[in-house]
């Protein structure tokens, strides 16, 4: 009787991808997210105040870490109007993060800094469209800070819960050879879910965003920190 092949034990190896979410996680943005929708959907006719209003907010408070384009299509349901709800969201958000209304998690470069120090390669995602990630990046100086940032766009078009942004990382940097040498952090429901589908082997939540604990771990987060600065030195003790 042939006996079945052996697994190989990686606990060894090192976690040497590191998939950041940006909003949320590593930049603060104060509600810039509400406020640019707000914008975006009062130019559809929908009065901020009114009971739709709230409706529509609820429904983007619960889905914060998804791709915007895809929040429009659900809230507004034709096209058309989807892509001009997205793109008066993106042009109100980009006003914003020119107004100088975002800011670094406190402790955020300096972890980016250390990771790849450590000779991790640190990818920056986020659910925004690639011109405001942009911004988002020449607003805080950090365009170099990685090697590579990603955009729905990118990775297919789907955006978070989806894997897609996660793997795009993955491949593109060859950094690991195993998904499960790879670390996700994130806010929102949404990037735990995109981590754990991705196969990631750490999927940490951080509570300097949209979401809670609880909603964090029943969504697949296997750490809750209280913010990205823990991050290095929760890597660090998994490979001990």
């Amino acid at each position: 009787m042939t006996s079945a092949p052996q697994t190989a034990n990686n606990n060894d190896d090192p976690y040497r991808l590191v998939v950041l979410d940006m909003a949320g996680t590593t930049v603060a943005d104060g509600g810039l997210v509400e406020q640019a929708f707000s914008a975006a959907a009062e130019r559809l006719g929908v009065q901020p105040g009114s009971a739709e209003h709230e409706r529509q907010l609820g429904y983007v408070r619960a889905t914060m870490g998804e791709s915007k384009i895809s929040v429009f299509r659900h809230l507004f349901g034709d096209e058309e109007k989807a892509q001009y709800a997205n793109t008066a969201f993106e042009e109100a958000y980009g006003a914003l993060v020119d107004g100088g209304r975002i800011a670094p998690i406190p402790g955020a470069r300096e972890a980016v800094e250390r990771l790849t120090a450590e000779g991790r390669t640190v990818v920056l995602t986020t659910g925004f469209a690639r011109a405001t990630q942009n911004a988002i990046l020449a607003a805080l100086g950090w365009q170099d800070l990685v090697p590579l940032t990603l955009c729905p766009a990118d990775a297919g078009g789907r955006g978070r819960p989806y894997p897609d942004m996660v793997l795009a990382a993955f491949l593109r940097t060859g950094a690991v050879d195993d998904v499960r040498r790879i670390v996700v952090a994130g806010d929102t429901s949404y990037d735990m879910l995109s981590g754990v589908r991705s196969g990631a082997g750490i999927v940490a939540g951080v509570l300097t965003g949209a979401h809670d604990a609880g909603q964090l771990d029943r969504n697949g987060a296997t750490h809750v920190l209280g913010s990205v600065a823990e991050l290095p030195d929760l890597i660090a003790r998994a490979e001990a």
